[in-house]
């Protein structure tokens, strides 16, 4: 896993935990959805901003692989890989 993804996408995710999710509780097995509670318009801005801070494009079906925070990565790093 890429170490410098990895805290800047838990940044990133972080804006939009519910109040009742600690941000410290981020792992990279965390689920989007089932552990951290983001609701999919949350999921939505989640990627918007990742595209952004890494500058890549993320397409609508890749949406369904960004479902754990290691799974996130790991796209991120393709994405990055293939600019």
């Amino acid at each position: 896993m890429n170490q410098e993804i990895y805290p800047k996408l838990t940044e990133i995710i972080t804006p939009y935990l519910p109040e009742d999710v600690d941000p410290q509780s981020i792992e990279p097995s965390s689920h989007l959805v089932n552990d951290l509670n983001i609701n999919s318009t949350h999921l939505v801005d989640i990627v918007l901003d990742v595209e952004d801070a890494f500058d890549i494009t993320i397409e609508d079906d890749e949406l369904d692989k960004m479902d754990t925070v290691e799974a996130s990565i790991a796209l991120i790093e393709q994405k990055l890989e293939a600019r």
